[in-house]
């Protein structure tokens, strides 16, 4: 079964609308069909500002079959290293930044990534495999 990390700007369309909404509905939807979406941490705390409660935030999900996945120790670490490049590359963040975290979490875990912003992952990622608008329209 092919599993799935769903970046929260796919979530935050679905709950906000806007122009990029029918897209990540779409694929959601298509991907969640074809094998597992999976969340982490850093994806329920970008998405759990839309709603007053945990169970809000779960109740929402409820259509869809969502997995919870911790990040693994050596994802973290890709992630730092992910993060001190960016920083050799002029990047300005001090603190890791949340996509590196999920970047190096799907390459990690093996797992393909849905996001509507591609552009980060791919410099910093570049194996991993990412369904974004430009790629799968």
């Amino acid at each position: 079964m092919t599993s799935v990390l769903v970046d929260s700007n796919i979530f935050l369309d679905m709950f906000q609308g806007g122009p990029g909404s029918h897209w990540s509905r779409g694929n959601l939807v298509r991907e969640g069909s074809a094998g597992a979406l999976v969340v982490n941490p850093v994806i329920w705390s970008e998405i759990s500002v839309r709603f007053p409660t945990e169970a809000d935030l779960a109740q929402s999900l409820a259509g869809l079959t969502v997995h919870k996945a911790q990040i693994p120790f050596e994802a973290a670490f890709a992630a730092g290293k992910a993060h001190l490049a960016y920083r050799q590359n002029g990047g300005t963040r001090e603190r890791t930044l949340p996509d590196f975290l999920i970047g190096a979490h799907a390459q990690v875990a093996g797992h393909r990534l849905l996001t509507r912003d591609a552009t980060r992952y791919r410099s910093y990622f570049p194996g991993l495999d990412i369904i974004a608008p430009d790629t799968h329209p």
